[in-house]
């Protein structure tokens, strides 16, 4: 009998995850959550970055509230029916120029063949999301790969968390549930507003955002930027001005009573530094250069050059923080320094219940203007990425999954 030889079977996954895709939205405050996670994973430089792009000229800013299948889908309707060129559109896997890296617009079919594809050689494949956008690529991939894939999603997908491994989202995200946020909201509206349920087992709850500050970027920022802010008298008080938002409004007025605080603060600090976000309105943004630019003992970021977001925090001894940004705050309060707020009493809804939150745990207060910046004082700094990562290890293992760092 002539012999008959087997194929070999398939070389059996180790289930070591060694690689990771971050899905993002485009917006630095989504996907800097994404690719925190990822460094605390140790996976920082063996990661994808893809985005689901919306479009956003013209109309298309009126459109935001639609989700993002239906709104590209209308956009190219009105496209073909107006005679207009796209431009500046990624097609899928083409690549845009994004400072120093190819961005690819995310594929949920082609990333999920490429987990099957890779799984025995590769091991599983990990899926980190974040933003509203993000979430039906994320969850089509779980669909189409679920034996390959593990899916986190940052922040609340708002309903059916079952379709995630994992979901990490701040606490505030559940305010709605409280007794207090009840009594805020119609009963015909509760239905509607995120979340519908208690958190499950499959959600890890954190205090604020995660972000990319950890020790080893803050040692090389400090690094980098040694030669600019080394030499600057002490204590430096690091002023970062976001923008008004729905949930935490202000306008000139604020603007105004910082100017008037920093003012009595001033005497204190060797060096302010003020920088402006995206965000920041013009209005508000000209009444602060107004009073400083010509202040010896004031530097104000003009938005050229490098952004020394990192540095700040690197070499930063207090920080004054506008309430209405979750990052900002929880960077500046992972780094056990100072942290002053102002605005937090403006904030209303869950907002509110993140400043409280801050300043129960004593890692932020409430600035007056009467502080003594030379003064300083600590608090347990928030952990949130490096203990979200060990929730992450911990579901991974249940699987009987691990990192390959």
């Amino acid at each position: 009998m002539r012999n008959i030889k087997l194929p070999e079977p398939p070389e059996t996954s180790d289930g070591a995850i060694r690689r990771a895709v971050v899905i993002g939205n485009g917006f630095a405050g989504a996907e800097n959550q994404c690719i925190g996670l990822v460094r605390a994973l140790g996976l920082s430089h063996h990661h994808f970055l893809f985005r689901v792009t919306r479009p956003r000229e013209g109309i298309n800013r009126l459109l935001h509230w639609l989700p993002v299948s239906i709104h590209k889908k209308l956009d190219s309707v009105i496209r073909r029916f107006c005679g207009i060129q796209k431009s500046n559109r990624v097609s899928h896997f083409s690549t845009a120029k994004i400072g120093i890296s190819n961005v690819l617009e995310a594929d949920a079919h082609q990333i999920a063949a490429m987990a099957r594809e890779t799984f025995h050689k590769d091991g599983p494949l990990l899926v980190v999301a974040s933003g509203r956008d993000t979430i039906s690529v994320a969850t089509s991939i779980k669909r189409l790969a679920p034996e390959n894939v593990f899916i986190v999603q940052i922040q609340h997908p708002r309903f059916l968390l079952n379709r995630f491994d994992l979901v990490i989202t701040p606490q505030h995200d559940y305010y709605p549930l409280t007794p207090h946020a009840q009594r805020q909201i119609p009963w015909f509206l509760r239905r509607w507003v995120t979340p519908w349920e208690p958190p499950g087992r499959n959600v890890v709850l954190t205090v604020g955002a995660l972000h990319q500050a950890d020790s080893t970027a803050l040692r090389v920022a400090a690094s980098t930027w040694h030669d600019e802010f080394a030499t600057l008298p002490k204590p430096l008080l690091v002023v970062n001005v976001g923008g008004p938002a729905g949930n935490c409004p202000y306008g000139v007025d604020l603007a105004k009573q910082l100017v008037v605080m920093l003012q009595n603060v001033l005497w204190s600090c060797g060096t302010i530094r003020i920088s402006f976000s995206r965000r920041t309105p013009e209005k508000i943004s000209r009444i602060l250069v107004k009073e400083f630019a010509t202040n010896p003992k004031v530097q104000i970021w003009d938005g050229e050059g490098p952004n020394p977001h990192m540095g700040h925090l690197a070499w930063a001894d207090a920080f004054v923080i506008t309430a209405d940004s979750v990052s900002m705050l929880s960077e500046a309060c992972s780094t056990g320094k100072p942290v002053y707020v102002i605005g937090a009493e403006l904030c209303t809804w869950k907002f509110a219940d993140f400043q409280n939150t801050l300043q129960k745990q004593g890692v932020a207060r409430p600035f007056t203007g009467k502080e003594n910046i030379t003064e300083s004082w600590s608090y347990p700094p928030l952990n949130d990425t490096a203990q979200a990562a060990r929730q992450v290890i911990a579901a991974l293992a249940q699987r009987g999954w691990t990192i390959h760092a």
